[in-house]
């Protein structure tokens, strides 16, 4: 029962999502083949019918989370809320950089492999993303420091 009522919210939630990625969202210019209205439709559309299935077949198990867990989980959100206000101030090396490292920290990192593995995230994905993909992030004051050196 308890995941009817978790796949009714969640649809909830999802067709909100999907009224606002169909309705609402525009961008003024497209800048890749599908524009940017249609990973937010895409996301809708899949997670409407994820939660169809959560509702029609839903699973006989009961879970019990613990504590810990759910405090992981509050330090989880306040940590992706973080991230998000701090993505463009700061770009999107620093802030990837700073949200993996704390990340795998909590998932039980030691301190060097915390720090590699955040700055190999924060550096090789703005090469991926930027250089290679071609897309548009946010350079943040470490990148225009670096463009104002040179």
């Amino acid at each position: 029962m308890a995941d009817r009522i978790f796949g009714c919210i969640a649809l909830a939630i999802a067709l909100g999502y999907g009224f606002i990625a169909f309705t609402i969202i525009e961008a003024p210019f497209q800048y890749d083949p599908l524009g940017p209205e249609t990973w937010p439709q895409i996301l809708s559309v899949f997670a409407c019918l994820c939660c169809l299935y959560i509702i029609v077949l839903p699973d006989g198990t009961r879970l019990k989370v613990l504590g810990s867990t759910l405090m992981r989980i509050a330090i989880l959100l306040i940590l992706l809320s973080a991230y998000a206000y701090l993505f463009e101030p700061i770009g999107f090396i620093l802030s990837t950089t700073l949200f993996c490292l704390v990340l795998s920290r909590i998932l039980g990192a030691t301190a060097l492999q915390a720090v590699v593995f955040g700055v190999a995230s924060g550096t090789f994905g703005y090469l991926l993303c930027a250089v290679i993909l071609d897309l548009n992030l946010p350079e943040g004051f470490i990148l225009k420091l670096l463009r104002g050196l040179s």
